[in-house]
């Protein structure tokens, strides 16, 4: 993290501009002239006026696209060349780290140095390990009859509508676009309609990295209205959505309403987290699993928000989490020093302390948190949060609260503790704390969640896959395996 100051911070917030235009076949195009605020939920204040888009401004969106694929340079590249365009962006990003870092920030309320040093470097290294895996990968051609000869070969899939959520704009953002364009695909991206800001900044930036127009275009507004009419649009070949399970529901059905697309869901999670009394370091499962449901407001997806501990070892694996959250600096986002910071609007909020005042009302012990804090700042702020002594039938077990809100839930043997783990509709991660290497095969393998870790929580990198099982979800982002997404197989027979 460069060293700038809260004070610097602050003052580049006030002279802060975005233009809120879409950005449409590689240029600005403000569209039919509606607009929508975006709040910063660090102070209340709006930081920008962005353009409304609708079923117009979609099909303007998607016919630059299909433009761009059909008759387009980008899909004839050769892969190589692509991989060059990418690594190009990569190095924009780089260029406009700080002010990406900001926009992110302001639009959605995590801690600046969070922003700039987590989430910019994930999309940074996104664009950078696909632009460099471009021109690596291969077609086959199958051993056959002599007489014949047999090429399956990958091919970009076409138009893809790519949605994300506001939580890691940049990075979810990355993880979709990246991949689809080192494919050869066109793609329209729709935000969230609370951090429009660095998806516009990428679009631009994109353009100026050397992407053709319409090779990448940005579409801002609501998911009913925009992300509802890419969901729709009978020329988007694949779309590919992040958010809520309730919403991926209804991009399934959009598919099945239209022209059958493929449809690729990273959705919700109540991700368990297990603690055996052999774990190699109490305090470390402690301190990590503070820090998976506390970093980023506990906005994420994996975040472990289901602690299951030994009941041998409950009382003081649940002391130490608490003690971590009480310290845990909530703060200014623009302050260097700030730990957590606000959640993503008022909204929200309610929501999350909604959860809070039910599981009180269930007979959860409520160990600390549970309000809102900061109150004379304007912002979206909340106390993290520890419930014990949670029953596994209680919301809090069952209900994604996307908040700093820890369930802990305590069990006597190694089998209740995966059948807990499991009883969820929910398999994206889990973590499991443990020295036995047999104990870590056999429940990793027990375990329905698309990534387990062992001693660690939120590790990896751009090699492995993630996805979900069960109601979280289908296929996989990250890895060559996202490719898998954004092309289509096609065999070729040749009889000689």
């Amino acid at each position: 993290m460069p060293a700038v100051t809260h004070d610097e911070w602050l003052r580049r917030a006030k002279t802060f501009q975005v233009y809120g235009a879409h950005h449409i076949d590689g240029a600005d195009e403000p569209g039919a002239g509606r607009t929508f605020r975006v709040v910063s939920p660090r102070d209340g204040q709006v930081v920008a006026e962005v353009a409304d888009g609708g079923p117009a401004e979609v099909d303007a969106a998607v016919a630059a696209a299909r433009r761009a694929f059909d008759t387009g340079p980008w899909p004839r590249l050769a892969p190589a060349e692509r991989g060059r365009v990418l690594l190009r962006l990569a190095e924009l990003l780089e260029t406009q780290r700080e002010a990406l870092a900001l926009a992110v920030t302001l639009e959605m309320g995590k801690p600046v140095t969070d922003a700039h040093d987590i989430e910019l470097r994930a999309a940074i290294n996104t664009f950078r390990w696909y632009g460099q895996l471009a021109d690596k990968l291969t077609d086959e051609s199958p051993h056959t009859a002599p007489d014949a000869l047999a090429l399956v070969t990958r091919e970009p899939a076409g138009v893809v509508g790519a949605v994300v959520p506001w939580n890691f704009p940049l990075t979810l953002a990355s993880w979709k676009v990246a991949p689809a364009l080192a494919a050869g695909c066109a793609v329209v991206l729709k935000p969230s309609e609370n951090s429009p800001l660095s998806a516009l900044l990428l679009g631009r930036l994109a353009t100026e990295a050397g992407l053709p127009p319409g090779v990448l275009n940005v579409v801002t507004g609501d998911g009913p209205t925009a992300g509802r009419a890419l969901g729709v649009h009978p020329d988007v070949d694949v779309l590919a959505f992040t958010g809520s399970t309730a919403v991926g529901r209804h991009f399934l059905r959009y598919s099945a309403d239209s022209n059958l697309k493929r449809v690729w869901l990273e959705l919700g999670g109540k991700s368990p987290n297990i603690v055996l009394p052999d774990a190699p370091d109490l305090e470390k499962a402690a301190a990590t699993a503070a820090w998976g449901i506390f970093f980023n407001q506990g906005e994420m997806c994996t975040a472990p928000s289901r602690l299951l501990v030994h009941a041998s070892v409950a009382e003081q694996v649940t002391e130490a989490v608490v003690a971590r959250a009480r310290e845990l600096r909530v703060g200014d986002p623009l302050d260097p020093a700030t730990e957590m910071g606000a959640l993503v609007g008022e909204g929200h909020l309610e929501r999350v302390l909604g959860h809070v005042r039910r599981g009180v009302d269930e007979g959860s012990r409520l160990r600390t948190g549970g309000s809102r804090t900061r109150t004379d700042s304007g912002g979206s702020f909340v106390e993290p949060t520890v419930f014990d002594r949670v029953e596994a039938g209680a919301g809090l077990a069952r209900e994604e609260i996307f908040g700093p809100v820890l369930s802990v839930i305590s069990f006597n043997t190694l089998e209740e503790a995966v059948e807990l783990a499991n009883a969820t509709q929910y398999g994206l991660a889990a973590g499991l704390w443990t020295s036995d290497l047999s104990t870590a095969h056999r429940v990793s393998r027990a375990l329905k969640a698309g990534t387990v870790w062992v001693n660690c929580y939120e590790e990896g990198d751009l090699t492995v896959p993630f996805g979900g099982m069960k109601q979280s979800g289908n296929g996989r982002d990250k890895s060559a395996h996202a490719l898998e997404k954004y092309t289509e197989l096609k065999t070729t027979w040749i009889q000689l």
